[in-house]
């Protein structure tokens, strides 16, 4: 029983979570190069990820007013704004040079990290507590250990591709218009999908 949670577990978490890792490669995109960029990430996503775990579980036992589900769609507004923070930022520097032709990475906030995983996470949990609701606590348990696992799976996997050469040539060279327009595109989207704003 417990195999068959773990099974379930993982087709679960990667039917549910498979898009983080463009956004987790542009993150390590715009910190290449700067310190601790791979563990202020980890840390990110870990916190928003337990946000994701905290509000399912929470909902599924029964504390709805903890989170109603017409509150999830305007957590689009956290990757709105911290895209077009990043937009407005990328146009305040768009005449700066760099001697050697290479952008310098920038310093990752762990905050930022949190904010766009627990945002871009409103839709795991209205798929997380159907399921914790059909199963025991056991299995639930199984579930977010799981899930907890694959999360620092997920994080390697997104920097693997973030530095393949080509992959980080593009990335390199894109990521100031790519990071922005991937957060405002994923805000707009998380709240026109859940009707936010009555939109």
């Amino acid at each position: 029983m417990i195999v068959l949670s773990v099974l379930q577990a993982i087709g679960l978490f990667l039917a549910t979570n498979i898009d983080d890792i463009i956004v987790l490669s542009l993150f390590f995109a715009r910190g290449a190069g700067q310190r601790g960029t791979t563990v202020r990430i980890l840390i990110g996503q870990y916190l928003g990820f337990a946000g994701i775990l905290g509000a399912a579980v929470l909902v599924s036992i029964g504390a709805g007013t903890f989170l109603p589900p017409e509150v999830i769609p305007y957590f689009g507004l956290i990757p709105l704004g911290l895209g077009l923070w990043a937009a407005w930022q990328a146009w305040r520097r768009r005449h700066d040079d760099d001697d050697e032709g290479k952008i310098e990475g920038k310093k990752v906030a762990v905050w930022a990290v949190a904010g766009v995983t627990f945002a871009n996470g409103g839709d795991n949990i209205g798929v997380y507590v159907p399921v914790f609701l059909s199963v025991g606590p056991a299995a639930v348990v199984a579930y977010c250990v799981v899930f907890l696992v694959l999360v620092a799976v997920l994080v390697v996997v997104a920097k693997f591709i973030a530095t393949r050469r080509p992959i980080a040539e593009i990335l390199e060279r894109w990521e100031h218009i790519l990071f922005p327009v991937v957060l405002i595109g994923l805000g707009i989207f998380i709240l026109i999908s859940g009707g936010a704003f009555g939109l």
